[in-house]
C-alpha cells in the first residue's frame, strides 16, 4: 500500500471556495444514509472507518452497544471524544497499519475511500481481516454522475464527470468514483456486492443546497421526494451506495 506522507488534520479544514463538510451533509445526507443502512444492520458490533468528528458516529450510536472508530486525524479524534465521551472506542492511526482487536458484525465507510491513497487495499483488509463470517459492509461514495456535477461539467467548471477538482485535491480526494467503477473496486478487493442503490437524487451543488436550507423554500416533503426517487435514477444521486458481504 501507498505511504506517501500526508497532512490528515490539513485536509479536513475549510478552503476559501470548497468546505470539507457541508450543513447538506450532517443535516440532511447522514439522516438518509443511515436510513439506507437500517434495513441491513447485523446484530452485534459496529466499525466506523474514518470518523471524522463524530458527526455520523452520533447516529451511530443508538443503533448499536459495541462502537470502534479509526480516524488518521488526532484533532478530529479529539473533537470527537468530547462529545461522545465513554460511548465510542477511538483507534488513532491509518488504515494501512492499525491492528485491530477483533472481528465486527457492521462496517461502515461513508464518504471515506475516495480520499485514500489505496482503497481497494483498504476494502481488502476489510474482506479479509475486519469483517465477520455474517457480517456486512456499508460503502458510500460520492457520486460522479450525480447532476449537480454534471451541470457543473456542461458549465465548464469543472472537465468532467469524475474529474478530482483542485479544492477536492486539496482535501485528500484521489478518486470519484460511479457505480460501476465502485463496484469494480469492491469485487477487485473480494468483497461480495450484495446490493446497489443511490442516496438522494441532487440537481444542486452543497453550497446552493446550504444556502437554501435556511430558507422556507425546502420542506421536508420535497427531501423526501428526493430521497425517494433516488431509488428509482441511482446514477443520478448525491451518493452512491454500495453493501456488501464477504467474499467466500
Amino acid at each position: 500500500m501507498s505511504m506517501n506522507k500526508r497532512d490528515y488534520d490539513k485536509e479536513l479544514k475549510d478552503t476559501p471556495d470548497h468546505k470539507y463538510a457541508y450543513n447538506f451533509d450532517f443535516d440532511v445526507m447522514h439522516a438518509y444514509m443511515i436510513r439506507s443502512f437500517e434495513p441491513f444492520y447485523r446484530k452485534g458490533s459496529m466499525l466506523e472507518l474514518g470518523s471524522f468528528k463524530g458527526d455520523f458516529t452520533k447516529r451511530l450510536v443508538p443503533h448499536f452497544d459495541d462502537v470502534t472508530c479509526v480516524e488518521a486525524s488526532k484533532v478530529a479524534i479529539d473533537e470527537a471524544r468530547q462529545t461522545l465521551g465513554s460511548k465510542v472506542k477511538f483507534v488513532h492511526g491509518l488504515f494501512e497499519t492499525i491492528s485491530l482487536p477483533k472481528k465486527y458484525d457492521n462496517i461502515v465507510l461513508t464518504h471515506v475511500l475516495e480520499h485514500l491513497d489505496d482503497p481497494i487495499g483498504l476494502m481488502k483488509r476489510v474482506n479479509d481481516e475486519w469483517l465477520e463470517e455474517n457480517g456486512r459492509f456499508f460503502l458510500v461514495c460520492p457520486n460522479a454522475n450525480a447532476p449537480s456535477r454534471q451541470i457543473a461539467v456542461k458549465m465548464g467548471i469543472i472537465s468532467h464527470n469524475a474529474a478530482v477538482t483542485p479544492a477536492e485535491k486539496e482535501h485528500g480526494h484521489r478518486i470519484t468514483y460511479s457505480l460501476d467503477t465502485l463496484e469494480r473496486d469492491a469485487r477487485q478487493a473480494g468483497l461480495n456486492v450484495v446490493y446497489r442503490t443511490g442516496i438522494f437524487f441532487k440537481a444542486l451543488a452543497n453550497f446552493q443546497w446550504d444556502r437554501l436550507l435556511q430558507t422556507d423554500i425546502i420542506s421536508k416533503e420535497y427531501l423526501e421526494g428526493c430521497y425517494q426517487l433516488g431509488h428509482v435514477y441511482p446514477d443520478l444521486c448525491s451518493s452512491i451506495f454500495l453493501m456488501c458481504e464477504k467474499g467466500r
